[in-house]
């Protein structure tokens, strides 16, 4: 769920996204490869099923996280400094949320967000490169 919160920005919308990829995989099962595993494979439905939601609400910025703390598991620093964090998060675009969100929260390797995102390792490095400047910009030293 948090993935679909970080890329949508809604709660609602996650939920409504996390319920059709489940339908999605569901129905999808006999095609599903049992030598692989499951995560990954659940996880492309999901993203795209996000990705889906988001063009057809017609949604390009993240709207408010409903009081959702997206970084709610990652402890440490005082309630004020969360708070920043996670607003900053919110402004940020869908595709870099996603990114920081698997990198830092998750703890993927770079090899391990290619493979999720679908996209070279080199890509993956640029991608979380700007992501991480853009989140330094909006926290303005803050942290």
């Amino acid at each position: 769920m948090g993935h679909a919160i970080a890329v949508l920005g809604h709660q609602q919308d996650a939920e409504d996204a996390l319920q059709e990829a489940f339908l999605l995989a569901y129905r999808a099962l006999s095609s599903f490869d049992e030598n692989c595993r499951f995560y990954p494979w659940f996880y492309t439905i999901l993203r795209n099923c996000c990705w889906k939601l988001a063009a057809h609400r017609g949604k390009q910025e993240a709207s408010a996280l409903d009081a959702v703390e997206i970084l709610a598991s990652a402890g440490g620093g005082t309630v004020e400094d969360r708070l920043a964090l996670e607003q900053a998060l919110r402004e940020l675009p869908p595709e870099s949320r996603e990114i920081l969100t698997l990198r830092h929260l998750d703890g993927l390797s770079y090899e391990e967000l290619a493979a999720r995102l679908g996209i070279p390792v080199g890509t993956v490095m640029s991608r979380l490169f700007y992501a991480r400047k853009e989140m330094r910009e909006r926290l303005g030293g803050r942290l």
